[in-house]
């Protein structure tokens, strides 16, 4: 073999090479290009999805803090309640004002327990000032009215047929008793002292006596059918 024969394998054997390493470049540049294309497209969307729900998600509000020192600092109020009293003083007393309910005593009974056919029953009204000064007090059959019962029967009333004004205002003497006689026509009354006026039958009877805060203790007598009324 001779010398330009060696030189032009040589000459080959350079090119081969070159371009085979040209080819490898290439292709390795290839390669590069399509991971590069590819981490670059997954990027991109992985991106713009995150910014869409980023978008769609409203954003968090910020959560409100207590400050311990500001809470701790707040005054309470405080409700002052104020009660006003207003004390009433009574006037005092004098002679001759009305007297007090709880000062009077008064008692109402039959002048005898049993009161015979065609006699008039009579009771006797007492009325006793105990408090410490003179007082006046309304005695009146209208004010100081007496009933006649039988049982729950409403027979007779000082106020029904009572011919006065029915006042009687009374200067009361302490301790010393006021004393009248009431009558009564053994008939029953109603309001107006309307007529006709039945007769009350022979029976067991109660009288009792009520008015300005007063009220006597009731009594019992008895109309009899006939004979004396006996005496007490």
């Amino acid at each position: 073999m001779d010398s330009a024969t060696v030189s032009q394998d040589d000459e080959d054997d350079e090119e081969y090479q070159e371009a085979y390493w040209r080819r490898r470049v290439i292709a390795l540049g290839a390669v590069v290009l399509v991971v590069g294309a590819l981490a670059w497209s997954c990027s991109g969307d992985g991106g713009s999805e995150k910014e869409a729900v980023a978008k769609k998600k409203p954003a968090a509000s910020p959560s409100p803090t207590v400050s311990a020192s500001a809470g701790a600092s707040q005054a309470i109020p405080t409700v002052m309640v104020t009660v006003t009293q207003t004390a009433t003083v009574a006037a005092p007393r004098r002679r001759g004002d009305a007297c007090a309910a709880r000062d009077v005593v008064a008692t109402l009974t039959p002048d005898v327990r049993e009161f015979a056919p065609g006699t008039q029953p009579s009771f006797r009204l007492t009325v006793v000032n105990t408090g410490d000064l003179d007082c006046t007090f309304d005695v009146g059959a209208r004010r100081l009215v007496a009933q006649i019962k039988s049982g729950s029967d409403k027979i007779w009333s000082s106020a029904h047929c009572d011919s006065t004004e029915g006042s009687s205002i009374q200067m009361l003497r302490r301790g010393v008793p006021y004393a009248t006689t009431l009558l009564w026509d053994r008939r029953r009354s109603g309001k107006g002292c309307r007529e006709p006026r039945a007769k009350a039958l022979p029976g067991t009877y109660a009288v009792q006596a009520q008015g300005g805060g007063v009220k006597t203790e009731r009594s019992v007598f008895v109309l009899k059918e006939g004979g004396r009324g006996s005496e007490r």
